[in-house]
């Protein structure tokens, strides 16, 4: 189940390296590689609000085939891509398949792994989930760069690495006892009153960070290629994957960061972060680029790990799914919408100048959560994950 997890995540950032390779094969902009990249998110969302329930209604087993086969799917209009509209139609199904997968794999390996062991479900699944993000651009970078036809031979490894995921699913049990059955409806957006303000405020950092990470994903390699003439694709998908790997350490570092502290010190990691990648764009040098990347990961997952710490201790339990779905429907529109817009600066300007003002922003919006936060005057994490240790 955590394989099949992995896999269907790293399908989805996959194309990372390979963008540069598509821009001179279908020759388009930077603007159409940020659209392409936004449309992956913008179904992310949209199968959120519209599946989110469908394991809990139908079972995690068929859920979790029909998010397998996605993915497979999505690696096969891959290897057929000859044009943008192909592409585009790829990057929409690789969307619905990590919606699919996210709730429903978790769910399942919290049902499949017995109480008590040393490894919790959580732990597993956050390895999966941001395991395979951060896998899936390192693989299809080297495999880029080593391998004859960069362009078909990574989509070949992910096509049956997720058939064997798909394999496995299917194989599997079913874990949960209890289905409603299905009935079509929409999600809908709840923003929990009781934490109202700091639902808001996670939100808003995590979101920064996540912008940060949809940038990096979507013009990583442009950077590379034509400001630094860098042509290792293994160099993009190396800088995403720290991106996400960090992400998926500081969901485990906030457990080690004194009560009251997380949200802050996520604040002044995301202004810190934005500094090293507005420096890395000035003096076109990589090092403060992965330094950034970095630190932007543990920042983006601190901010993470307090907004969901919130949500499930101190959130209405009769409406904490919404709250989660809100919460993530948040945070992948922040992935889509600003990586649109760095498309439209580069594409009149262009992208250094573009990367500074967009730096520019990500830190005002940090500040502006941090300011808020000392203004208020009132603890952040009353519901902290120390809570639950």
């Amino acid at each position: 189940m955590a394989f099949a997890f992995w896999i269907t995540m790293a399908g989805t950032t996959a194309p990372t390296p390979l963008y540069p390779l598509y821009g001179k094969a279908f020759g388009f902009s930077p603007i159409t590689v940020t659209v392409i990249f936004a449309v992956y998110a913008l179904g992310v969302v949209a199968g959120l609000l519209a599946f989110g329930r469908l394991s809990d209604q139908i079972g995690r087993r068929p859920v979790l085939v029909a998010a397998t086969l996605l993915s497979v799917c999505a690696a096969l209009v891959f290897l057929a891509a000859g044009n943008v509209a192909v592409l585009l139609v790829a990057r929409v199904v690789s969307g619905f398949s990590a919606a699919l997968v996210t709730g429903a794999a978790t769910a399942s390996l919290a049902e499949l792994i017995p109480q008590g062991r040393r490894v919790r479900p959580a732990t597993v699944a956050l390895f999966a989930n941001m395991g395979g993000l951060a896998c899936g651009t390192l693989l299809a970078g080297i495999l880029a760069d080593a391998a004859p036809s960069p362009l078909r031979t990574p989509w070949i490894v992910m096509l049956v690495l997720a058939a064997v995921g798909l394999v496995g699913v299917a194989a599997s049990r079913q874990t949960a006892t209890h289905r409603s059955g299905f009935t079509f409806r929409l999600q809908p957006l709840h923003i929990p009153s009781e934490i109202r303000s700091d639902f808001l405020r996670s939100a808003m950092a995590a979101g920064a960070g996540f912008s940060v990470l949809g940038v990096l994903t979507a013009v990583t390699g442009l950077f590379l290629g034509t400001v630094l003439h860098e042509t290792s694709h293994s160099l993009t998908g190396l800088v995403v994957f720290t991106a996400f790997a960090c992400t998926a350490l500081g969901q485990l570092l906030v457990r080690r960061i004194r009560p009251g502290s997380a949200l802050s010190v996520a604040c002044l990691g995301l202004i810190l972060a934005a500094a090293l990648i507005a420096l890395a764009m000035a003096i076109t040098s990589l090092v403060p680029l992965l330094i950034g990347a970095a630190v932007n990961g543990l920042a983006t997952g601190i901010a993470i790990s307090h907004g969901i710490g919130g949500i499930t201790t101190h959130g209405d339990p009769q409406h904490r799914g919404a709250s989660v779905s809100t919460f993530f429907a948040i945070l992948y529109s922040m992935l889509a919408v600003p990586a649109i817009g760095v498309g439209v600066l580069i594409r009149a300007t262009s992208l250094r100048p573009a990367g500074e003002i967009f730096s520019a922003l990500v830190a005002l919006l940090a500040l502006t959560v941090l300011l808020s936060l000392a203004r208020s005057g009132v603890p952040e994490s009353r519901h902290s994950y120390e809570s639950e240790r």
